[in-house]
């Protein structure tokens, strides 16, 4: 039995999860929920035991000093809640249940049934587990997000993909799948990030993911500087991929082959989102700026393109000028190796893995 102590009785509360690792491809999901988490100075109120779940070899403790006092970070699962107070526009308040950890190493079982004990304790009425991909996507162009489940009804609801991938799965598709089985709605959305800068960070997806949640459960999300770093972080990569002709010819086919492929959904329907998206904006308590995807302001450091170890540029794949149908990375296996340096996603501190802009579990799955 969960106690919750302190913890108050919530309203129409959602679960938002992201976890570092495989499924989090330039840290754009985990980001995500730690932008909410600080946007709305989220209250931890519990942690599950980093002994039950991780292999401390594969993520280690920290030591740091509090005022001349030694003291260890272990590496765990926290769960915080938010309230948004005016979360429609229309002064009613919504709770958020914010879980921000770590995939973990062992009983993945044990980990879901213990994370869907807190959702029952607390009343939560749906999981959005959010995740970034791997994927052959231009960063020039808006990131495309995925939304998934498992559950037939909640697809047609929420006018969302249903699910068909077979295949390896992480913590994501998992906890997914314990949701659907506990009789639990669950969504997964998923960012695609371009393969050939997959460092970390990318607000630009972290953006696009939050874009989406807010449609998803219309809410009005502040974005603070989010907005402002994703414009920096495109022109530095702009700025990074014009300094090699064969990136620069990369990132040109990446983006003929989307913008063909996406010519039939410049519809009234996008266009419709994006409008309404504004109209939260113009709120000024819904935080600066309008999300957008889009733009460039101020340049960033060299390391996007660049092999933190040598500090070579990358070059993507240049011997292959077509652009590759998607793949996934259990379809694929690990990223090829680049013509100049490592494989896309190396020195990440994450798996590498290698998908396609559409999304992972149907369309794609988990990096």
């Amino acid at each position: 039995m969960i106690e919750l102590e302190g913890v108050p009785e919530l309203i129409d509360p959602v679960m938002v999860a992201a976890f570092e690792g495989w499924n989090d491809a330039g840290d754009a999901a985990s980001a995500a929920v730690a932008h909410l988490d600080r946007e709305w100075k989220g209250e931890v109120f519990a942690a599950l035991d980093a002994e039950d779940y991780y292999d401390f070899q594969v993520n280690r403790p920290t030591v740091f000093l509090e005022n001349g006092v030694r003291k260890i970070t272990w590496p765990t699962t926290r769960l915080s809640v938010v309230r948004v107070g005016d979360a429609d526009g229309k002064g009613n308040p919504r709770d958020l249940v914010l879980v921000r950890g770590i995939e973990p190493s062992m009983r993945w079982r044990s980990f879901c049934n213990e994370l869907l004990g807190f959702a029952h304790e607390l009343g939560v009425e749906m999981v959005v587990v959010l995740g970034s991909l791997l994927g052959d996507t231009p960063h020039t162009r808006p990131v495309p997000v995925s939304g998934v489940t498992s559950d037939a009804d909640v697809a047609r609801r929420l006018d969302l993909e249903e699910s068909r991938y077979e295949g390896p799965t992480g913590i994501v598709g998992i906890l997914q799948e314990a949701c659907t089985h506990a009789g639990v709605p669950a969504v997964s959305l998923w960012a695609a990030v371009p393969h050939y800068v997959s460092q970390p960070p990318n607000p630009k997806a972290t953006l696009a993911l939050l874009n989406r949640l807010e449609d998803l459960l219309d809410l009005r999300i502040p974005l603070g500087e989010l907005t402002e770093d994703a414009r920096a972080w495109q022109l530095g990569v702009d700025q990074l991929a014009a300094e090699d002709s064969e990136v620069a010819e990369y990132v040109q086919s990446l983006e003929e082959a989307r913008d063909t492929a996406e010519l039939p959904e410049a519809s009234g329907e996008a266009i419709a989102r994006e409008f309404e998206r504004y109209l939260r904006r113009r709120d000024p308590q819904a935080g600066p700026g309008v999300g957008s995807e889009g733009g460039v302001a101020d340049g960033r450091d060299s390391s996007y393109l660049r092999d933190p170890a040598s500090g070579r540029t990358r070059h993507p794949r240049a011997a292959s000028k077509e652009p590759r149908e998607p793949r996934s990375p259990e379809e694929s296996g690990p990223p090829p190796k680049a013509a100049d340096g490592p494989a896309p996603g190396e020195g990440t501190g994450e798996d590498g893995g290698h998908t396609d802009a559409d999304g992972p579990e149907d369309p794609g799955t988990e990096r």
